[in-house]
């Protein structure tokens, strides 16, 4: 039997703290979600190491650091709006909830938003409210967002996402030319100003729909 919360520790210690991830309520979310619960049972064991994961349809739940990462760069704060495009597992929403968030987030592959949204309601997340749609399309109206976030790649930010942005505001997304590889980008908004910042290599599902893939 794997003890959860010291390998969320050494999750935390080794692969987070390690990477240069200083902010208190990421580090904090991530020692509390028990990330083991958002993969299939013969999966647990497994959960905390240093790698994405299967989660069926296709999809994966994204590297504990990736998911640090991503929510570090946001800048969540406690009573936040966030959109959350790529529900997958749950996870990265869970993580969001833990630190104050108000999180929608949109899945497309109805499987895995059913089996979300039930976690969602076994752990009692009810600051996360999902929705099955077209995640490119954005959640219009539940708009403006203080922060969105996308958890697949797609070949542009896109314009929905963008005009739902509030001013000021900050979405994070992985953007390439080919396929599952690409660049993860933060965009900011202010006053009116929309400017892009290059964080790097990243390899993520492919961001499907009509401004997607």
């Amino acid at each position: 039997m794997i003890d959860p919360r010291r390998s969320r520790e050494r999750m935390v210690k080794d692969q987070i703290e390690a990477r240069g991830v200083s902010d208190p309520a990421v580090l904090e979310a991530m020692r509390a979600v028990p990330r083991h619960k958002f993969v299939e049972s013969a999966l647990a064991a497994k959960a905390y190491s240093d790698s994405p994961m299967p989660i069926g349809e296709g999809q994966t739940i994204s590297q504990p650091y990736i998911v640090a990462l991503m929510s570090e760069v946001l800048q969540v704060r406690p009573g936040m709006k966030v959109l959350e495009i790529g529900t997958g597992s749950g996870y990265q929403a869970a993580i969001l909830a833990h630190m104050g968030a108000e999180v929608h987030t949109v899945e497309r592959i109805r499987k895995l938003f059913f089996t979300a949204r039930k976690r969602f309601a076994d752990m009692r997340l009810f600051s996360i409210r999902p929705k099955l749609d077209d995640g490119t399309l954005g959640w219009p109206e539940e708009s403006p967002y203080d922060r969105i976030i996308v958890t697949a790649g797609g070949p542009q930010v896109p314009q929905p996402l963008l005009d739902q942005l509030a001013d000021p505001g900050r979405l994070v997304i992985p953007v390439g030319d080919s396929r599952r590889r690409q660049r993860l980008v933060l965009v900011t908004k202010q006053d009116g100003k929309v400017e892009e910042q290059d964080l790097g290599d990243v390899a993520f599902v492919d961001l499907v729909g009509s401004h997607g893939w």
